[in-house]
């Protein structure tokens, strides 16, 4: 009895994210191809703006590492 209802736990879980994965590779699918042209400004501002994101990361980090090994 145990053992059925493992199978079938399981199997209801593999389903569950098999479908999962197969909505976000639908949906990666439908907005591979921008809908909008961006400026070159826009480029730049969103550059810059992964670059500061990147670096505050990069803050956090050290500052957990200065905290731990202290």
């Amino acid at each position: 009895m145990e053992n059925r209802f493992s199978e079938l736990f399981i199997r209801q879980a593999m389903k569950f994210f098999k479908d999962a994965v197969d909505q976000v590779r639908e949906i990666n699918a439908k907005y591979a191809n921008p809908h909008l042209k961006t400026s070159k400004a826009v480029k730049i501002s969103l550059l810059l703006l992964r670059v500061y994101l990147i670096l505050l990361v990069g803050i956090l980090f050290f500052k957990f590492y200065t905290v731990v090994v202290k």
